[in-house]
This record gives structure tokens, sequence and C-alpha cells, in this order.
């Protein structure tokens, strides 16, 4: 029986490709985006023309993270059509690129907003469902700057994705009662493929921005960007992360990793988040609660 997905975050980059090689694999997959009769309307009829062409139940629907009137109702729309939903695959974000200093304090909110509390009204709709069923799965999209080599001019960016992977690791623990298993992602730098780096917001504040830029050596903020394009493999495939989620998927109950990477860049995440997790394994075992590494089985 195929189970049913939802994707946030599904218009572009690793979403859409997440969400179309879900379907690939035979689950009923709701690709959620903003704007799906403006904006992103192209996207939608993209979706259906790819679900009619490679036989596979990709849906696309209408859902802002950043807005929990439009998050509960695309829940409530997926409950009553498929009566469930099986895995929720936390992947909508934004990035933005340059001196820190120069976002002004509502841009960081935003970033939160988008990266961190996102995730958090989402959760509020889905887990309700899950908890109920006495199962599911929460796949999260991180970042390998969490851990792993953080260049300068994406400060908002990385402090927001590092707050949505502690979010991540809280939540497992807590769901795991519940049946409910967790599984984070974690990408490396995918120069290509992405338009990360496309679509990054700019600082609003321009006149600490131009004092940066005066400050900083000549094309100092290019060839930054440039050197972590470089850094990159050129074979490297951002579609990795989609085949990444659809293994987690397809792994049974209780099997499923708490984290998988997909650094071709190696920036040496995968080394530091084995020690803090595994700190974070022995820390539970030290107060006696241990058993809530591992989701309980309820039918």
């Amino acid at each position: 029986m195929a189970l049913v997905v939802l994707v946030t975050g599904a218009s572009s980059g690793f979403g859409r490709m997440i969400a179309r090689d879900l379907a690939r694999a035979g689950q009923t997959v709701f690709a959620s985006m903003r704007g799906t009769d403006e904006k992103n309307a192209a996207k939608v009829t993209e979706d259906a023309a790819f679900a009619a062409e490679h036989g596979v139940d990709l849906r696309s629907i209408e859902l802002d993270v950043q807005d929990q009137v439009s998050v509960d109702a695309a829940v409530e729309t997926i409950i009553a059509s498929s009566g469930r939903i099986d895995v929720l695959v936390q992947n909508a974000g934004h990035m933005v690129y340059g001196p820190t200093e120069a976002f002004t304090p509502e841009q960081l909110a935003q970033q939160y907003d988008v990266n961190v509390l996102g995730t958090h009204r989402v959760n509020r709709a889905v887990l309700p469902h899950m908890r109920k069923s006495g199962r599911g799965l929460l796949v999260w999209v991180s970042s390998s700057s969490v851990a792993g080599g953080v260049p300068p001019l994406l400060g908002p960016y990385f402090a927001a994705k590092a707050g949505m992977d502690a979010l991540a690791v809280c939540y497992a623990k807590e769901l795991a009662p519940f049946g409910i298993e967790t599984s984070i992602v974690v990408p490396g730098a995918f120069t290509t493929g992405t338009n990360h780096f496309a679509n990054a917001g700019k600082p609003d504040d321009k006149r600490i921005l131009s004092e940066y830029v005066e400050g900083y050596p000549d094309g100092f903020l290019e060839a930054v960007q440039q050197a972590l394009a470089e850094n990159v493999p050129q074979d490297a495939d951002p579609h990795e992360v989609g085949r990444a989620v659809v293994d987690i998927v397809s792994t049974p109950f209780g099997k499923r990793p708490l984290r998988v990477h997909v650094d071709p860049a190696s920036d040496g995440a995968a080394v530091t988040f084995a020690v803090m997790d595994r700190i974070r394994s022995e820390f539970l075992h030290r107060i006696g609660y241990e058993y809530l590494q591992h989701p309980q089985k309820h039918n």
C-alpha cells in the first residue's frame, strides 16, 4: 500500500526532487508550495504533466509554512482525501547571502520563521493525526553547515538551519513513545541544480552592506561564492538527496537511521554529528531514558 507523504517547499530545489522521487517510488505525494494559483501556477501544471507522463500519484497543494491557517487547511485537505499522513518531509526553507550585520533583525526573524517556526506550524497540524494512529515518519532536511564547515556570508541561514536541526533532535525523543520515527537528511553544499544561491535573499541595510564591501578585498562576496562552488565536485548530483529520502521512507520501521549525510564536498559534518549524536545518546542512558532513542511500535 502506498504511503501518504506531505513534502513542504516542493516548488523547486530539493523539495521538488524529493516529491518526484517519492512519487516514482510508488508513494502518494502531496507537493506543497505557496501561490499555486499565482506565481507557482506553472509548477502545478508541470507536476500534473509529470504525474500523467510517469503514471504516478503526485498532487500539488497550497501550503504556506508562515501561515498557520494555510498549513491547517492543507493538512485537513489531505486527511479528507487520503485519510492519513504517513510521512512528513520538512524541507521548506530560504537562503540569504551577505554580511550578517547588514541583515535587519526583521530579516533574521523571517529566516527563523521560514526555516524553524514553519516546521513547528506544520508539525502542530500533522502530529495529532500521527499520534492518534500510533505511527508516522518525520524527515527533516537539515544542512551540513550545522556541524561542518561554516563559510562566511551565510550567517542568518546557517543559524536558522541550526535551530531547525536542534528542534528535530528534540522532537525525535518526544515522539518516540508514540511510534513516530525521525530521520534527518544532511545535505552538503550543492551550488548547482538547486537555485539556492540564485534565489538567495540580500541584506536590506544597504549602508552597512556598502561599508563591508568597501572594507573587504575587491570582489570578496563573489569570490567566496566561487570558492564554495569550486569545493563541490563537478559530478555532485543534488538528486542524491531525493534518493536518500526514498531510501529512508522505504526502510522498515525501527531500522531508519537518525541521520543520513549527502555531502559531496565532505565538509566534516559527518564526523562532528557522529560525536554530537553519540554524546546525546550517552546522556539519555545516564538519566535512564535511553528507550527514547527508539520509536515504540504500536501496531
